[in-house]
């Protein structure tokens, strides 16, 4: 028996080995990394040396060596890069099981560990670290200031932030959008408001509102009471009843006042593209500020409005057409203010590659996203394919005054059931189905950058492999790919400080918040 025994503890520790023992795994080109290359582990535990990113977080959770984008966000519609994108996109997440059951889409893992069960479904053993969660978002928050070359911080002196508000209801509830009772308009006001009130913009251009003066009325009054400021809202005149929405703008009397009367382009769809003058109450300095919220892809479309099969989905006819609209108003607007400077903001339900957005860059608008950001930027999460619906583009005059644009991930990567109506979750996250975008704005300046692509220069090093980043200490370094994906993060613990997390050679976008400011440079990694 006790032979037996020693043979059974013998066995276990055996088999307790065998479970442990991992291979280390690195792969060439994450970018166009699919699944396929997961076969020939099938039956083996791995260690993935490259980060890996919860891509969904539904019905079951998925991962993948890169964030999944979706096409029309990263390529123009229909050309080679954006098929091979959505061929990449359709081969390249695997499910994770014998994780826990809460985890927002975007984590980073790093050092996973997982058995391969086959090419596509694997078991969480362990890791060294996740990044990305709800903790990491409490603590962060983004930075809308930068570095002018020489290393001069440029601060904003205007804050300016767009939000969806996702069927934001006082009165007329229970008609099918947004709270159907009193008590889910309480919460949804809750959850909008916990947000709101840590943002403290200056002023604030929400879509999804409603109609009449209301609901405006009520955020307004709340964020005053909340934050201590002053705050009122832009009086368009309206009076309509029901759960209709409209664009409209809260602003804090302390910092800014508007001046001329809104003006309204209801072209395709009405009360959802606005333009209003604002003017800084300290120096007299201003800009025209146009909110939109464009017609949306669902529905039924015919002819041009059909689903042309190129991804744009239906209604693109009708976007472009609201696009064009506004760039024809522009010089009516810039006429009647007085005031040469544009920013565009809002819900275009157009994601960046798209012909809405195309034209407005043709007509001479710049896209801060992608000014600011490369390919990382995105604000909202459709089956596991982020990008960004959610825009702030500007004309050339406004162009040297913006010290940066950010976008807040509190919405796009939370699951639905954190919503108002699904949860008793009180807290600022999932408070819409888009994330708020912040645009800072240093009027009067003239702020230079460091070269044509507007991304500064720090002082870092690759050494080794691994790259050195040198006087940021207690600042936060992110390193993203051109392609969207966030390959690491986080903080900055010493002066001369050595990023850990294995990167292969390609290019980079690198960020270093410190300081007060944010430092930007494009690299190449090549060992």
């Amino acid at each position: 028996m006790r032979k037996l025994r020693s043979y059974i503890f013998l066995l276990l520790a055996v088999c307790s080995l065998a479970v442990c023992a991992q291979t280390d795994v690195s792969f060439s080109d994450v970018q166009r990394w699919t699944t396929a290359e997961l076969r020939s582990y099938a039956g083996m535990t791995i260690r993935f040396t490259q980060p890996v990113y919860t891509c969904n977080n539904y019905s079951s959770l998925t991962a993948s060596l890169h964030r999944v984008m979706s096409p029309t966000n990263q390529c123009y519609p229909l050309t080679a890069e954006y098929n091979e994108l959505l061929t990449v996109n359709g081969n390249s997440c695997f499910t994770l099981g014998g994780m826990s059951e809460y985890h927002r889409m975007g984590e980073t893992i790093f050092g996973l560990v997982a058995q391969v069960n086959s090419s596509s479904s694997l078991t969480f053993v362990s890791c060294d670290s996740i990044r990305g969660t709800r903790e990491d978002m409490e603590r962060g928050y983004p930075s809308v200031d930068m570095s002018e070359e020489g290393g001069n911080v440029v601060k904003h002196n205007l804050l300016v932030c767009a939000a969806n508000l996702e069927y934001y209801l006082v009165e007329n509830l229970g008609t099918g959008f947004g709270p159907d009772n009193a008590s889910e308009q309480t919460k949804q006001h809750t959850k909008v408001m916990a947000a709101l009130s840590r943002i403290r913009a200056d002023i604030y251009g929400f879509v999804e509102i409603e109609q009449g003066q209301s609901a405006l009325a009520k955020i307004a009054n709340s964020l005053t009471a909340a934050t201590g400021r002053n705050y009122s809202y832009v009086d368009d005149g309206g009076s309509s009843r029901g759960s209709y929405t409209k664009a409209g703008y809260v602003y804090c009397k302390d910092v800014v006042e508007p001046y001329g009367n809104m003006l309204q382009n209801n072209n395709v769809v009405s009360n959802r593209k606005q333009m209003q003058g604002f003017r800084m109450k300290a120096g007299g300095e201003s800009f025209i500020f146009s909110l939109n919220h464009f017609k949306a892809k669902s529905g039924t479309g015919s002819g041009a409005n059909a689903d042309q099969g190129d991804g744009q989905g239906i209604f693109n006819a009708d976007r472009v057409k609201e696009a064009q609209t506004i760039l024809s108003e522009c010089p009516k607007a810039q006429s009647y203010y007085s005031e040469d400077d544009i920013l565009i903001m809002g819900d275009l339900n157009a994601y960046a590659k798209e012909d809405p957005i195309t034209t407005l860059i043709n007509g001479g608008m710049t896209d801060l996203h992608r000014f600011f950001h490369a390919d990382s930027s995105y604000s909202y999460t459709f089956h596991g394919q982020a990008g960004y619906l959610d825009h702030a583009l500007c004309n050339s005059s406004l162009l040297s005054q913006v010290t940066g644009m950010s976008v807040w991930h509190v919405n796009s990567d939370e699951h639905d059931r954190y919503t108002y109506d699904k949860s008793s979750d009180l807290t600022m996250f999932r408070y819409s189905d888009h994330d708020p975008v912040l645009v800072g704005l240093c009027l009067g300046s003239n702020i230079s950058r460091a070269d044509a692509q507007q991304i500064q220069e720090v002082k870092m090093s690759w050494q080794e492999g691994k790259m050195h980043i040198e006087n940021a200490e207690q600042g936060w370094f992110l390193i993203a790919s051109p392609f969207g994906c966030v390959m690491c993060e986080g903080r900055i613990t010493s002066e001369n400080y050595v990023v850990q997390e294995y990167l292969p050679n390609g290019l980079y976008i690198i960020n270093v918040y410190a300081n007060g400011g944010v430092n930007r440079v494009k690299y190449y990694k090549i060992d």
